[in-house]
């Protein structure tokens, strides 16, 4: 398909001027600078979000009521009785000082999250060996890229991406090698398809499924396969991103890489609280799986941080081994407001798939608009209709043409966001 090349409306010509303009006054202001990063920090792509709180910024303060749907930033309460445990153990002054691999929060913790994995995947694990919690996993993904990879090591990355996933591998030093993914074969990597001199310089593999952004889901089938080859590679390790494993809907499956038997030979699997307990700001993940990965980068970790405050220890673990009802509710809430969303859209002329999983929305940019990039529509949005929503190149190259909402306001807001919306896509050329 062409890209359109009609759409001349003043506001869209102001929005490209005014890019344009905000990316030359960066390059310069980082010419003047005294002190220059390291040169890994500008390989780093540019962080669209930044521009996009800039923008956010400047309509607040003009009085536009905003309506941000950008950041997976979960709106849900933390539920209460989590939130009472933290707060009866930041009373306890033993709960103050470091955190340190023996002590009991760190011993229980790790046993919760083992006795999860049983409940939820029935997956047996080594809470000692097996099992490594983390200030997020986030965190844990960007200090794996650290612990493993050389200046001449490659990472295979699917593209589009959570961008930590690309982002660790470049503030690590090592090659990112892209392996782009589309709509048309459900957002799969096509791993027979890389070069085999790629592949004798690779050392892991990042998959992500539920899938942020794009909303795909795989079966354990797929991670049969992904195992199965990457024990064929030898050296090559798969790390799974396994963020939104509890947010999948309409009969999806979202299977753990462990419970393929042979998958703790090669991988390791992450997870984070923020997004099924509404956890987000508390900052605390874990990671799984092969106990020779994870005792280098426990190792490497313990160079850089103390660990977790250990009243939000225990309050994990009141999460993981308490009624689990909370996160039922949740999930059941995002759905409904998936499909509020998604039908406005179809409504107003915007059809999209009704996503299997997550809680985002990946919409491709009406063809009308075609001819702007997904920062510059993302910015029409934002300037047109104080609504929010995350430019798809911010995932990688492979994500342009799309943007990315996230469900994170209540009903009523994603209604009214959907009024906004219409309205931009009534413009005239």
């Amino acid at each position: 398909m062409t890209r359109a090349s009609h759409i001349i409306h003043p506001s869209i010509r102001r929005i490209q001027r005014h890019l344009r303009k905000r990316q030359a006054l960066e390059m310069k202001r980082n010419e003047r600078r005294l002190f220059q990063e390291a040169n890994r920090l500008k390989r780093l792509p540019l962080y669209l979000f930044t521009i996009l709180d800039d923008l956010k910024a400047q309509a607040r303060a003009g009085g536009v009521d905003v309506i941000d749907l950008g950041m997976g930033n979960p709106d849900v309460p933390t539920p209460r009785h989590v939130v009472e445990a933290l707060c009866q153990e930041a009373r306890l002054t033993v709960n103050h000082r470091y955190s340190r691999p023996d002590g009991e929060a760190e011993r229980r913790l790790r046993e919760a999250i083992a006795q999860w994995y049983v409940k939820k995947f029935h997956v047996t694990l080594d809470p000692k060996t097996e099992v490594l919690p983390l200030i997020g996993s986030k965190e844990g993904i960007a200090h794996l890229s650290l612990a493993f990879l050389n200046h001449d090591d490659i990472a295979l990355v699917p593209n589009p991406a959570y961008p930590v996933h690309f982002n660790g591998v470049i503030m690590a030093g090592g090659i990112l090698y892209n392996i782009p993914t589309h709509e048309e074969q459900g957002y799969r990597p096509n791993l027979k398809s890389i070069n085999r001199d790629v592949l004798k310089m690779s050392k892991m593999l990042f998959l992500s499924y539920p899938h942020n952004p794009t909303t795909a889901t795989v079966d354990e089938r797929f991670f049969h396969e992904a195992v199965d080859w990457a024990k064929a590679q030898r050296r090559l390790m798969i790390v799974h991103d396994f963020a939104y494993s509890d947010f999948i809907y309409d009969g999806a499956s979202a299977p753990s890489i462990l419970q393929v038997p042979e998958a703790r030979q090669v991988a390791v699997e992450f997870h984070t609280l923020s997004k099924s307990y509404c956890m987000a700001g508390w900052r605390l993940g874990f990671a799984v799986g092969n106990r020779d990965i994870l005792a280098s980068l426990a190792k490497t970790k313990s160079y850089v941080d103390f660990g977790i405050f250990r009243a939000v220890q225990w309050a994990a673990i009141k999460a993981l081994s308490g009624p689990q009802d909370c996160v039922k509710r949740a999930v059941d809430l995002y759905r409904r407001r998936r499909d509020v969303f998604v039908g406005g859209l179809k409504r107003i002329g915007w059809s999209t798939p009704l996503p299997k999983s997550t809680f985002y929305v990946w919409a491709k940019i009406p063809l009308k608009f075609s001819a702007l990039t997904s920062l510059e529509f993302a910015t029409l949005l934002m300037q047109e209709a104080g609504v929010v929503a995350a430019p798809g190149s911010g995932f990688g190259e492979c994500g342009e043409g799309f943007v990315r909402f996230a469900l994170v306001e209540p009903e009523a807001r994603l209604r009214t966001a959907v009024a906004r919306i219409e309205r931009v896509l009534r413009m005239e050329d």
